[in-house]
């Protein structure tokens, strides 16, 4: 004899295929590989100068070596080329500090896949190829600078003040959603 499920049995069944569904595409955005957000920020506040010394500039006289060293922002603290993990990412970071001494990380030509909830992560974690280097980036210490704008162009985020540059090695686009790395780059310290 054969079973033959009842029509109410049938419902409940598709109704609760239907809620999963609903719920899957929920957690896991899946549309989002199939979409770009393209964002291109201007850098801001580019080329400020502040000079050292207390002469101004209504004072007569020969100008003072003290006086006329000139420093121009904004300055460059660090720079990294992203490698890809979890999916393909290309682009550039830099940290910049500015005439007023607040600092910007700003990536430049990003391209990465686009998912839910990715970061962009300070970190003090090894960038590592491959597979090994997808997950290691919230073993140690990290700062969320925010979500990521986007996850084709240029882009800037503002360093917090108590941030201490000197405790982190590398920066993440970081899926908190699936706990894993789209891509990171190595901060090299100038």
């Amino acid at each position: 004899m054969r079973f033959k499920p009842s029509k109410a049995a049938v419902i409940i069944a598709a109704v609760l295929s239907v809620i999963g569904l609903v719920i899957a595409g929920a957690y896991f955005q899946p549309w989002q590989l199939f979409t770009n957000t393209q964002v291109d920020e201007a850098f801001p506040g580019s080329n400020q100068t502040s000079s050292s010394g207390s002469a101004s500039s209504q004072s007569p006289g020969p100008v003072t070596s003290a006086q006329s060293e000139v420093t121009t922002y904004p300055l460059v603290l660090a720079q990294g080329t992203f490698i890809s993990h979890e999916h393909p990412t290309t682009g550039t970071v830099t940290i910049f500090e500015n005439s007023d001494g607040t600092r910007t990380l700003r990536i430049d030509d990003l391209n990465t896949t686009n998912g839910p909830q990715l970061e962009v992560w300070l970190t003090d974690a090894p960038v590592i190829d491959g597979v090994d280097g997808w997950s290691v980036f919230d073993d140690g210490k990290y700062v969320n600078l925010g979500s990521l704008k986007g996850n084709i162009g240029s882009q800037n985020y503002e360093i917090p003040a108590d941030v201490n540059l000197d405790e982190f090695t590398s920066v993440s686009i970081w899926c908190a959603r699936f706990f894993v790395s789209f891509g990171a780059a190595e901060l090299n310290k100038l």
